[in-house]
């Protein structure tokens, strides 16, 4: 776990553009049962998070369709939540950062973190907006 005074401006980088932070199993839940899209984002510490993750997913908030809930959790402090969201994307292995995106409580697109590590924000964002404009 991580100290909450180092995590903060991190978690902050998304919740500042609107996304819902989820710490718990049942909040991971609700968040699933709405209907709709959502885009999941498991955040995390790494340097691929603050220099690709983050970014990537905010700049992808500038598409005409995008989907219709953002949350996210966080990898090594909200341990509940984020094993909760992985039962979710299954069949997908564990990695953060990475993103899912639902429609209707089910997993039409994943980003792994190898699909993040060592790409620009802007193809990351370029590849959920391609999901959004499919799926939203």
């Amino acid at each position: 776990m991580y100290p909450a005074e180092l995590v903060k401006p991190m978690r902050e980088d998304l919740t500042s553009v609107g996304f819902e932070e989820l710490q718990t199993a049942d909040q991971v839940d609700a968040a699933l049962a709405k209907t709709g899209t959502t885009l999941v984002v498991v955040n995390s510490v790494c340097g691929c998070a603050a220099a690709n993750a983050r970014p990537g997913a905010r700049l992808s908030l500038q598409n005409a369709k995008r989907p219709d809930h953002i949350v996210t959790v966080f990898a090594g402090v909200d341990r509940e939540a984020v094993e909760k969201a992985r039962e979710y994307m299954i069949p997908f292995p564990p990695s953060s950062p990475s993103m899912a995106l639902f429609k209707d409580g089910e997993l039409v697109h994943m980003l792994e973190r190898h699909h993040i590590e060592g790409r620009p924000a802007e193809l990351i964002a370029e590849n959920l907006m391609d999901a959004y404009n499919e799926h939203c």
